[in-house]
């Protein structure tokens, strides 16, 4: 199988890479020009065919650079994950299957993944207070640890 040639960020995209895209969601795609592709050798056990073929995929996003709205940049940048360099550069190694194209694919899934994610609005924390009740227990409870440890003590002799 053919290696996938790597596309710089550097070279104007063509125009038929201009016309595909990565779909995320209706309303969110990717120009499939800011994501880059290198194919690179699989790690791990595979006998001789391991050694010989190219099948792992080295996916790269440069979030920053990217075409994606301004708040999902910030969501994406905010994300606590390793996957996501300082620079903002996203890097996802793809070696599960034999086939580069299926490592490709797998690649693109997980880079949709994380965007989804980062996409999500999360609910709101709303703060509680503790019921009386439960204070009350707090309280109880302190006491009685107290009281125990005050027993653990060294018995003074009455004079």
């Amino acid at each position: 199988m053919p290696a996938i040639p790597s596309r710089s960020s550097r070279s104007p995209p063509s125009s038929e890479s201009r016309l595909r895209a990565m779909f995320i969601d209706q309303r969110l795609s990717i120009p499939d020009h800011e994501i880059e592709f290198t194919a690179i050798r699989a790690r791990g056990p595979g006998g001789q065919h391991v050694n010989k073929v190219s099948s792992a995929v080295q996916l790269r996003f440069d979030i920053r650079a990217s075409s994606l709205p301004e708040d999902l940049k910030r969501r994406l940048l905010m994300l606590h994950d390793q996957r996501i360099s300082r620079a903002g550069v996203i890097t996802i190694k793809a070696q599960q299957h034999r086939s580069q194209q299926l490592n490709r694919q797998a690649a693109l899934e997980r880079l949709a993944d994380l965007i989804r994610r980062a996409g999500k609005n999360q609910k709101p924390r709303i703060p509680t207070r503790p019921t009386r009740a439960a204070r009350e227990r707090r309280l109880e409870a302190k006491k009685r640890r107290g009281q125990r440890k005050q027993w653990r003590g060294r018995i003074m002799p009455e004079a």
